[in-house]
């Protein structure tokens, strides 16, 4: 069992989604992030003060699945990404799950992931 978390741009997601669904993938978390890459920092004007911006918009994925589906999961996610020829097109990273337990059922394991 795994857990993939992705770290992409916000403009990616409806593709990263379809993606993952065309995969069978499911069972994702998806929260808002904000982050400093490579990028370079962007300045804005509010209110007629420029302000520069370090810390950037992003989108964090978390996908937990047995090992069988990792491959399929980052292939998704690198479709999309690499589709662009900007840089600073985000992270994968793959951490091991130690256990899994589904709450409702009690299930433990890969049951547990679905």
């Amino acid at each position: 069992m795994k857990l993939i978390i992705a770290i992409i741009q916000p403009e990616e997601l409806p593709d990263v989604k379809d993606e993952l669904l065309k995969e069978k993938i499911y069972k994702f978390t998806v929260t808002n992030a904000k982050g400093q890459g490579k990028e370079f920092p962007v300045t804005e004007v509010y209110r007629g003060i420029s302000h520069e911006i370090t810390l950037l918009n992003k989108v964090r994925l978390e996908i937990a699945v047995n090992d069988e589906y990792v491959d399929a999961v980052v292939n998704a996610i690198s479709r999309v990404a690499q589709d662009g020829d900007e840089l600073a097109r985000g992270k994968i990273f793959i951490l091991p799950i130690e256990e899994v337990i589904r709450i409702r059922t009690g299930e433990r394991g890969s049951e547990a992931i679905g």
